[in-house]
């Protein structure tokens, strides 16, 4: 809130401009670096996923141009990647009596 009343004034004090630039100096540098991991991380792990070098994430370190060239090398490059074969449907095993199976028993007392 000071810095919103700071800024509304007139005549800006030059050592607190000065202040405001080297905070803003150190900080910056972070939010960029942090903007550059979240572009290229997920770029890197779909490249590698792609069967392409995973170095090619780096173009999107060209400020608008490299993350659209990346895009279209995606897009347009063939994927070095083996499909996964499709398993056939196979029906399920019956499933199996609590206990073995006993023989029948041969019914007793009718012998004449």
């Amino acid at each position: 809130m000071h810095l919103l009343a700071f800024l509304l004034q007139s005549q800006p004090d030059p050592e607190q401009v000065q202040k405001i630039v080297l905070a803003m100096m150190a900080i910056i540098p972070f939010i960029i670096l942090v903007a550059i991991i979240i572009v290229i991380v997920p770029f890197w792990f779909i490249l590698k996923k792609a069967g392409m070098s995973p170095w090619l994430s780096l173009l999107c370190l060209i400020p608008s141009l490299g993350i659209l060239v990346l895009l279209y090398v995606l897009a347009f490059a063939e994927w070095k990647v083996v499909p996964a074969p499709q398993q056939a449907w196979q029906p399920p095993y019956p499933p199996q009596p609590p206990y073995t199976p006993q023989p029948p028993i041969p019914p007793q007392g009718l012998s004449q």
